[in-house]
C-alpha cells in the first residue's frame, strides 16, 4: 500500500505542474488547450538540455547532479516559455480563436517534439533519471513514514511549492489582485490603468513554462529517462486541464485535486487482478469525476467555485 500511495504522489507532481500553470493562465482570461503540447515541449527541453551536457563529458562518470537538474530545467522553461509566446502572439496580437489555438498547439508541440526526438542523442539519460529520483538518502532508514514523505526527487517538493506560492501571490499580492481583474473584466482592469496584453502575455508564458515541468518530470522520474511515444504524456495534459476544473481554479485545492487525480490514473495497475473491464471503469473515473465537478459549478450560485468570467474570450480595446 505504502509503495502505491508514493507512486500515486510522484504521478500527481506532473498533474500538479500541469494544474498550477494552466490556473496562472486562466485567471488571465485565457483557455490554453495546448497544455499537452506544452508539456510535451517541457519533455523534450529537458531531453535536449541532457543531451547538450551529457555531450561536453568525456566521461559518463563526470555528471555533476547539479548541473544534471539546472540545465535540463532550464531547457523545459525555455521550451515550454516558447509554446506561452506563440499562443500569446496569436490570441493576443493576431487576435485568433484561443480554442483552435490551443488544440494546434497540442498538435505542434506533440509532432516537434516527436521529431527532436528522432535526433537527440540520448546516451547517459538513465544515469540523469537517478539524480531526479531522490533527494533524501536517509528516507530508508525512516521505514514507512520517510519512504511515504521522503522518498521523492526534487521536482516533487518543486510542484508543491510552486502551488503554494501561486496561491500567495494570487490571493495576497497586488499582482495576483491585477491578474484577476483581467481575467472577470478585462475592460474595466483597462479602464483603472491595468496593461490587459502585457498582464496576459506574462501569465500565458509563466503558465506555460511551469506546465512543460510536468513533462521534464514524467520523462525523467517517472520514465527513467526512456521516452515515451508522446500520448502518455499528452493524456497528463489534458488531466491536467480536467484538474483546473476538479480544483474550482485554486492552486492550493490543486494539490489535494492532483494527488487524488494520482491515486485514480494509478489505481488500474495496481488492481491487476481485477477484470477488464473493471480496470476500464476505474481508467475512466478522473474524467467522470470531472464531468460531475462541472456540472456542480455550472449549476452552483457561488462565484468562488466559477471560471473567471472573461475565460476564453479575447478582449478588444477598441470595442470598450
Amino acid at each position: 500500500m505504502i509503495s502505491f500511495l508514493t507512486q500515486s504522489i510522484r504521478m500527481s507532481s506532473a498533474f500538479l505542474f500541469g494544474s498550477t500553470g494552466e490556473i496562472i493562465t486562466e485567471k488571465s482570461g485565457h483557455l490554453n488547450l495546448g497544455i499537452p503540447g506544452v508539456m510535451c515541449m517541457g519533455a523534450i527541453g529537458g531531453a535536449t538540455g541532457a543531451s547538450i551536457y551529457i555531450s561536453t563529458l568525456s566521461d559518463i562518470s563526470q555528471i555533476s547532479p547539479f548541473l544534471a537538474i539546472l540545465l535540463p530545467l532550464l531547457c523545459s522553461l525555455l521550451f515550454s516559455a516558447f509554446m506561452g509566446v506563440l499562443y500569446s502572439f496569436l490570441t493576443v496580437s493576431l487576435r485568433a480563436n484561443q480554442n483552435i489555438t490551443g488544440l494546434a498547439l497540442t498538435t505542434f508541440g506533440s509532432g516537434f517534439a516527436t521529431f527532436l526526438n528522432t535526433i537527440i542523442n540520448k546516451n547517459g539519460f538513465n544515469e540523469v533519471s537517478e539524480i531526479y529520483l531522490h533527494l533524501f538518502g536517509f528516507y530508508d532508514k525512516l521505514g514507512w513514514f520517510g519512504e511515504l514523505f521522503f522518498s521523492y526527487g526534487i521536482m516533487v517538493y518543486l510542484a508543491i511549492a510552486v502551488a503554494i506560492c501561486t496561491s500567495v501571490i494570487l490571493n495576497k499580492t497586488k499582482t495576483g489582485l491585477k491578474l484577476r481583474a483581467v481575467g472577470e473584466n478585462p475592460a474595466t482592469a483597462d479602464a483603472v490603468g491595468i496593461n490587459v496584453s502585457r498582464t496576459r502575455y506574462l501569465s500565458t508564458v509563466i503558465g506555460s513554462a511551469i506546465a512543460g515541468l510536468g513533462g521534464l518530470f514524467y520523462l525523467f522520474d517517472m520514465q527513467n529517462g526512456s521516452w515515451p511515444y508522446t500520448g502518455p504524456i499528452e493524456s497528463l495534459g489534458w488531466l491536467s486541464i480536467a484538474i483546473v476544473i476538479f480544483s474550482v481554479w485554486k492552486p492550493s485545492i490543486s494539490i489535494f485535486s492532483s494527488i487524488v487525480f494520482g491515486v485514480l490514473y494509478r489505481l488500474p495497475n495496481f488492481m491487476s487482478s481485477a477484470a477488464l473491464n473493471v480496470k476500464a471503469l476505474l481508467g475512466a473515473l478522473p474524467y467522470l469525476i470531472t464531468i460531475i465537478v462541472l456540472i456542480f459549478t455550472s449549476i452552483s450560485g457561488s462565484k468562488n467555485v466559477q471560471p473567471p468570467a472573461s475565460l476564453g474570450l479575447n478582449y478588444f480595446r477598441e470595442d470598450r
